[in-house]
């Protein structure tokens, strides 16, 4: 046997409170017994050995401030392909509990929480990872930081202060945006199946020289990851039909990804050089924080949004590049034809209509949760510093314009993703094997400033975008594998991103017939998560886990 017992206390404190919902959030923690067979697998390499686990055990505060101990099996660093550019990357490691608060679970029916820690497109590790959710982030030679972000060293860590490390971003956000462990915690001392895949990211080099994780390196992994989960199925703990994806900022643009993209046959030849497991790679929900995605439109949608804002030191961006941006938004938007969530009283949603569809369906009902939470005289101070605010005593209203001013500066110039330089993340992102940082739009191309001698995007940046675009998977080729179920999260004061992004997101899955619970937590930041215990209730009840413990 290979499996050996360690006892350790691992106290997590701050995890945030959410909305009177405990991290186990009233779910019993007694799983159902599985009784699916095992899948065979068509490489020995990637069978899941049942004994290879190390047992832990840890304490984890949950929302309310309670403290679970939770015993749990833990499996390290599991190369996820037969064919690995780097297994120091290409891994995953795998969490099990066994006894929660001294009583013992059967996790082999839990849904499976499938938690990346990508942060900026950059690389991610969980080879250095002595317990659940320990992934570390960064580590790309060359690479540089994602925008506004600095860059993460090999040995950084999500449990360090991310305040101290990501300017903007919140106790939930490692070095380079990506989530840190909140959920991971939570949903083991739910009595769930975590794993935490590592993926390869931009600025990983070779000894040649050669780039090997910009796009689509990262979502080819991720995909690869479920996959040999899947192919596990009776062997790996856990519910493979219930694998529910999270991810924080480029993290959340993946977890969309792999929720949009399930068994697209685009990735296949690519899946298949890695030597990924042959199985499905589709998953049953999303949970997705700041999605930073639909790149080749997210300029416009930016400028559309923040265009009016000054960045910090109070310098307006070139006015004519933000209203060109702004421009091609508006082309893009009509061309969508999107309609408003049901409820919301909106028809198809255009570039003139969507400023008060963002208010009414999602800023005034954020601001009257925050003002309602608060005691009476806060909430008299808060208003007293915030005139903006009409507040009738149950509803907060405001103009478009006042809240853009409540925000303040931007963070991001203009272009905030194809730079004209080529200085942002996602240059870095769409490089090449040989050329470090590339231009992925028509406009960014155009207006180059490095001394490109064309100037025009490369012929394989329109294949890496449908790779790389969940919109592409419900839109352009609507996926009928793709996820039914979508958690989305975003701050109202994140200026890293356009509030229409995730906004277009929900709509679009929603005009689909799936299952959306979209809302913005009022005046948070980038990779905010004040409400991750009502996350984990919602895995339970989209998945049907309750009903399943009941039998």
């Amino acid at each position: 046997m290979k499996h050996r017992a360690i006892k350790r206390r691992n106290v997590v404190i701050g995890i945030g409170a959410t909305a009177g919902v405990a991290a186990v959030g009233g779910i019993a923690l007694n799983a159902g017994a599985a009784t699916a067979n095992a899948s065979g697998s068509g490489d020995s390499s990637l069978v899941f050995d049942p004994d290879a686990y190390t047992e832990l055990t840890t304490t984890v505060t949950d929302t309310e401030g309670t403290e679970h101990t939770v015993t749990y099996h833990f499996w390290k660093a599991i190369t996820y392909v037969s064919k690995p550019v780097d297994a120091t990357y290409q891994s995953l490691n795998v969490s099990v509990p066994v006894e929660i608060d001294g009583t013992a679970v059967d996790a082999s029916n839990a849904p499976i929480l499938l938690a990346n820690s990508v942060g900026g497109y950059m690389p991610s590790s969980v080879a250095d990872a002595t317990g659940v959710g320990g992934a570390n982030v960064g580590g790309g030679a060359g690479g540089g930081a994602p925008s506004g972000a600095p860059t993460a060293s090999s040995s950084a860590s999500p449990t360090a202060s991310a305040s101290a490390s990501a300017p903007g971003a919140n106790g939930n956000t490692n070095a380079t945006g990506g989530a840190m462990n909140t959920n991971q915690l939570l949903a083991l001392a739910a009595g769930y199946v975590v794993v935490e895949p590592g993926a390869r990211g931009r600025g990983l080099k070779n000894s040649a020289g050669e780039y090997y994780g910009s796009a689509p390196a990262v979502i080819v992994d991720l995909k690869a990851a479920v996959r040999y989960v899947r192919s596990n199925k009776g062997r790996i703990p856990g519910n493979v039909d219930r694998i529910v994806s999270a991810g924080t900022s480029a993290g959340g643009a993946v977890s969309t990804l792999l929720g949009a993209s399930g068994d697209s046959p685009i990735y296949d030849k690519r899946l298949k050089e890695i030597g990924a497991a042959d199985a499905s790679d589709a998953i049953f929900a999303v949970g997705a924080w700041c999605p930073i995605t639909d790149l080749e439109h997210a300029d416009g949608a930016y400028e559309w949004n923040w265009g009016t804002n000054a960045l910090s030191a109070g310098k307006q961006v070139d006015q004519t590049v933000s209203k060109d941006l702004g421009s091609q938004f508006a082309e893009y938007q009509a061309k969508l034809r999107l309609r408003g969530l049901k409820g919301s009283g909106f028809g198809t949603l255009t570039a003139r209509n969507y400023d008060e569809y963002l208010l009414k369906q999602y800023m005034e009902p954020s601001a009257t949760t925050y003002l309602a939470a608060l005691s009476d005289s806060d909430r008299e101070t808060y208003l007293a510093k915030n005139t903006f605010i009409t507040w009738d005593g149950e509803k907060a209203t405001f103009t478009w314009a006042g809240f853009l001013t409540h925000v303040g500066a931007r963070k991001k110039t203009a272009p905030a993703f194809d730079a004209f330089d080529l200085s942002a993340g996602e240059n870095n992102e769409f490089g090449s094997a040989t050329t470090a940082n590339r231009h992925f739009t028509a406009y960014g191309a155009r207006n180059d400033t490095t001394g490109l001698s064309t100037k025009r995007v490369e012929s394989d940046i329109p294949e890496l975008l449908n790779l790389m675009n969940p919109m592409y998977h419900l839109v352009e080729k609507v996926n009928g594998k793709r996820s039914r179920h979508w958690w989305i999260r975003l701050g109202t004061n994140d200026t890293d991103t356009s509030h229409v992004i995730s906004a277009n997101l929900a709509a679009r899955a929603e005009n689909l017939g799936d299952e959306v619970d979209h809302l913005y937590y009022w005046d948070q930041g980038h990779g905010a998560n004040t409400d991750p215990g009502d996350f984990i209730t919602w895995i339970a009840e989209v998945t049907g886990y309750k009903k399943a413990k009941k039998k």
